[in-house]
């Protein structure tokens, strides 16, 4: 599956829904890090659901969080011109939606 995203970048499109994108300012080391640390949890999350550990899978979910509020996928947006947050909007419901059928 092609990776499109929108032209300032905010937003990542799939399956026509906009989810916020990775905060490009980020120095590209912690980027790194934090993307790893979001692997690790969802494999253990993964693994909690496989063993049935409830309390496994809720410890896994919260670091999956942190991990995308840290990477400015989720909580505050990174973006400082005070534009509305569209994160999981369908797309034509948002402002880009006469870009992205164009760009179809």
């Amino acid at each position: 599956m092609s990776r499109v995203f929108t032209p300032d970048g905010r937003y990542l499109v799939v399956r026509g829904r906009l989810w916020r994108a990775s905060n490009p300012n980020l120095p590209e080391a912690l980027r790194a890090t934090l993307v790893e640390n979001l692997m690790v949890a969802r494999r253990q999350a993964k693994a909690a659901l496989r063993d049935q550990d409830d309390a496994g899978l809720a410890a896994a979910r919260h670091e999956v969080n942190a991990a995308k509020v840290a990477l400015g996928e989720r909580g505050p947006v990174w973006w400082t011109d005070g534009a509305k947050d569209f994160n999981r909007y369908r797309i034509d419901n948002t402002p880009y939606a006469a870009w992205y059928e164009r760009s179809q």
